[in-house]
């Protein structure tokens, strides 16, 4: 039997991996328990799409799982042993701004889960392949040290810099700089990903990704973009534009573009490894570029208003280079450009 256990199963990545790993043929594991909704309101529940899992795949089991709960993780690997295959960890807080609410709930969610899972896998299913959704937050805000330059709508790097081709790539240090304490827990799980990879010889990966987004995505007003912008543009709710002019820059990848690199990670595993992966050039935008296209889609006029204070963490310029993914796995290629992405999410706004 060929078992796939994934975490956050019914939030934006992990339910685009479930219906991905289901149409490959593996019977999935899908644990979530709903925490998204006690970190960011009930409109950002994902009960609906745990729902529509339960409904569409014959070869989805739920499991309502706290990961931070050693003793139910350790004994869903060990009920199904060497049947696991394959474990993509999605499930996470995260927030900047809700993590300094609660230190304890947000390290234990991201980097004591992140333990938990590995450890499991270790001692249970060795030989599975183990994938992490990180996040480019492990840099810090080292990023808003490079040399960028104002225009009419972005802030942009000098074009002479190496970065302003392909972006941001994984040689960028992760040291002496301020992360957010969200930042801080998502590098402890980070790391040991790689550590386990690297000393265990265990087939892990960790994505760090840039705003990844989709029509499945919860948007809120504390986590999730393009999402919760496009929510309330359609919706005529008011929206609350933090620091940089609104100027601040951001790569967008669509939860399929991910989830397929995923899936070509897991065909020819690697031990230890890091990918930067987000929209690149291919995908990106400025809030006020990405506010006027979410206005030209839904035809309607955002209410919107900007405050001073940038939110700790926040990125003032943000694109990944993806080229050493595509070097690892070449055939990887984008489907989704940013309008593209964006007409997804309007119409998944409307059908709602």
């Amino acid at each position: 039997m060929n078992l796939a256990i994934v975490t956050g199963s019914a939030g934006l990545i992990g339910s685009e991996t479930c219906k991905k790993l289901s149409r490959e043929g593996f019977d999935i594991l899908g644990v979530d328990n709903d925490m998204r909704s006690y970190f960011f309101g009930s409109d950002a529940s994902t009960s609906h799409t745990r729902t529509e899992l339960e409904g569409s795949l014959k070869s989805y089991r739920h499991h309502g799982i706290d990961i931070r709960n050693s003793a139910e993780v350790m004994k869903l690997f060990s009920d199904h042993g060497s049947d696991i295959k394959v474990v993509v960890h999605t499930a996470a807080q995260p927030s900047h701004d809700w993590a300094a609410r609660e230190p304890l709930t947000d390290f234990g969610v991201n980097a004591l889960g992140t333990m938990h899972l590995l450890e499991a896998t270790r001692l249970h299913a060795p030989d599975a392949v183990f994938i992490f959704t990180s996040t480019n937050k492990v840099y810090g805000d080292t990023p808003n040290s490079l040399p960028l330059e104002e225009t009419e709508t972005r802030w942009e790097i000098a074009n002479t810099h190496p970065y302003f081709a392909r972006g941001i790539d994984e040689a960028m240090s992760i040291d002496h700089c301020k992360h957010s304490i969200f930042g801080a827990s998502k590098v402890a799980a980070d790391v040991m990903v790689q550590e386990y990879g690297r000393y265990f010889g265990m087939k892990t990966a960790c994505f760090r990704g840039g705003c990844l987004t989709g029509p499945a995505h919860a948007g809120a007003e504390l986590h999730g973009f393009l999402a919760y912008l496009m929510k309330c543009t359609a919706t005529g709710r008011p929206y609350t534009v933090f620091g940089y002019k609104g100027k601040q820059v951001r790569d967008n990848i669509h939860s399929h573009d991910l989830v397929e690199a995923f899936w070509h990670f897991i065909q020819k595993p690697r031990s230890g490894e890091v990918y930067n992966l987000g929209g690149s050039r291919h995908s990106n935008c400025s809030m006020i570029e990405a506010i006027r296209l979410c206005e030209e889609i839904s035809g309607k006029k955002l209410e919107w208003s900007y405050k001073e204070d940038n939110r700790i963490g926040d990125h003032i310029w943000w694109i990944s280079d993806v080229s050493r993914f595509q070097s690892h796995y070449p055939e990887w290629k984008y489907r989704y450009d940013l309008p593209a992405t964006l007409r997804e999410i309007h119409a998944a706004v409307m059908a709602r």
